[in-house]
């Protein structure tokens, strides 16, 4: 078994808009309250790990998609962006599965109260790859109760779906019978036949795609393509994703989302959470 870390943040429900943490091994992560926001099915929190509060700050802001970036270093999965910035104790157990399994556990059934969603942890292996996914999966069933899962030819859908992306080994999880991970394909892999049950996610870089960067209005041959891109992806039962949009405030960024929006991108990734909560509040209204 793999190491776990000593003090995990477990969090409590206290009611139906609100749990709380007791002081974890980093203060700065544990939150003394958490309120939970209304549900927005297309906001990603990309690196979420960077925030003040991971994870809690993303659900008070109704986010359903949270990206984690994670080391495997002497048995612990660990959470940083760059390997030098890796700290022993925080780790995707302590600042993900941990608090949703107990979120889950105390509500019953999903991550938000009433919400039939099931909310996407995006697990992005930044070590080797084989090794890193083999310790994701034994993390992951050692919270089977809220994982989706695939099982012979058969995808069941829990609470958290866990995405594997980075360095992800892709024979490997084609050869598995049973795994908890899914595959995060890229815009080659939208007509490779690739099952949804494996590969229910397709991300990959704005700029790669498309050129537009929301100055002036979006060219309509670009439109067109990415209009085409959503369509086919979800013929095949695939969700979208990009990175790498435009992130600063301004009507730059509005621009691109709107155009995510009406396109029908399923997850839009931001570091803004408030911002990105403003916006799709405001167009689905």
């Amino acid at each position: 078994m793999f190491l776990k870390s000593a003090v995990t943040a477990l969090v409590a429900l206290t009611s139906l808009t609100g749990i709380a943490a007791p002081p974890a091994a980093n203060a700065a992560h544990a939150p003394s309250s958490v309120v939970l926001g209304q549900p927005l099915p297309a906001a990603h929190a990309h690196n979420d790990y960077e925030h003040d509060r991971p994870l809690f700050d993303a659900l008070e802001h109704g986010f359903t998609s949270v990206e984690a970036d994670v080391w495997l270093v002497d048995g612990e999965l660990l959470v940083a962006h760059d390997l030098e910035d890796a700290t022993p104790g925080v780790t995707l157990e302590s600042l993900y599965l941990d608090p949703l399994d107990e979120l889950v556990r105390n509500q019953g059934h999903s991550v938000y109260p009433h919400w039939d969603g099931s909310f996407q942890l995006l697990i992005d292996i930044k070590s080797e790859g084989e090794a890193t996914y083999a310790a994701i999966e034994q993390e992951l069933a050692e919270h089977r109760s809220i994982m989706s899962r695939y099982s012979n030819g058969t995808t069941k859908s829990g609470p958290v779906t866990a995405v594997i992306s980075g360095n992800r080994p892709l024979a490997t999880m084609e050869a598995q019978d049973k795994r908890f991970g899914f595959y995060d394909g890229r815009s080659a892999d939208l007509t490779s036949g690739k099952p949804a049950e494996l590969m229910p996610l397709v991300s990959d870089n704005w700029t790669k795609l498309f050129s537009w960067q929301g100055v002036g209005p979006m060219p309509e041959a670009e439109r067109a393509k990415l209009q085409a891109y959503v369509a086919e992806a979800h013929i095949k039962g695939y969700r979208v994703r990009f990175w790498a949009t435009p992130d600063q405030p301004g009507a730059a960024r509005d621009a691109v989302w709107n155009e995510l929006f009406d396109a029908g991108v399923d997850h839009i990734n931001t570091d803004d959470l408030e911002a990105l909560e403003q916006f799709l509040t405001a167009r689905t209204a």
